[in-house]
C-alpha cells in the first residue's frame, strides 16, 4: 500500500476530530438537517483532499533539494 493512502487515513481522522468541535447548528436554518449533513460531508472531503495533497506535495518538493 502506498504511503499516500496512510496519509489519507491519518488526515481523515484528524479532520473529523477537528470538525467535531465545530457547532454548525447555528449556521443552518431550522429543520434543514439533510442539507447540513451534506455540507459537513463535502467540507470534510474537501479538507481531507487539500491537506493530504499539501503534505504530499511538500514532502515531494523537499526530496528535490537533497
Amino acid at each position: 500500500m502506498s504511503v499516500k493512502y496512510f496519509l489519507y487515513i491519518f488526515v481523515t481522522i484528524v479532520v473529523l476530530y477537528a470538525m467535531d468541535s465545530i457547532n454548525i447548528n447555528g449556521i443552518f436554518k431550522k429543520n434543514k438537517i439533510l442539507q447540513a449533513r451534506i455540507f459537513y460531508f463535502l467540507l470534510a472531503l474537501a479538507l481531507i483532499y487539500l491537506i493530504t495533497n499539501f503534505i504530499w506535495d511538500f514532502v515531494e518538493a523537499s526530496k528535490i533539494i537533497y
